[in-house]
């Protein structure tokens, strides 16, 4: 359940939301997820199905989020290191969110993907775990050859 600070946000849903058994209903916020997210869960699973009542009942509304914030995206996900661990969905998720915040609302992104939430600490972006702990700091990947 969302606490009081939450309930005035707007919900953006990431693909591990719906598989963790988020509930759209259980909650008044406006939410939105994006067309990828559809993609990667398993048609006719139960958070297939989830999703698209959820849909189907105006609850959550699919949209696409620029390709101006999908840029941006990349660029903070390169930033910190978790551009080759996110998905197209993840990094739509991200995009989508990002422009919900541009245009003055305050989005939160529901999700146990640690990448994600790596991504939205660096772009200012609050986001809620349901299964796991969340991050606790941002972290910045470095690769290196140890040869």
């Amino acid at each position: 359940m969302l606490s009081e600070s939450e309930r005035d946000r707007v919900i953006i849903l990431d693909t591990s939301a719906f598989i963790a058994g988020f509930d759209p209903f259980s909650v008044q916020n406006e939410q939105y997820s994006v067309p990828m997210v559809e993609k990667e869960l398993f048609s006719d699973s139960l958070s297939w199905t989830r999703l698209n009542a959820a849909v189907e009942n105006k609850k959550l509304h699919i949209k696409e989020p620029s390709v101006d914030f999908v840029k941006k995206i990349k660029e903070a996900s390169k930033t910190v290191g978790d551009i080759s661990f996110l998905s197209e969905a993840d990094l739509q998720v991200l995009a989508l969110a990002l422009e919900i915040k541009n245009s003055g609302e305050t989005p939160l992104i529901v999700t146990d993907d640690y990448s994600i939430q790596n991504v939205a600490n660096q772009i200012g972006v609050e986001f809620a775990p349901l299964m796991t702990f969340g991050i606790k700091f941002r972290l910045q990947w470095i690769r290196y050859c140890p040869a």
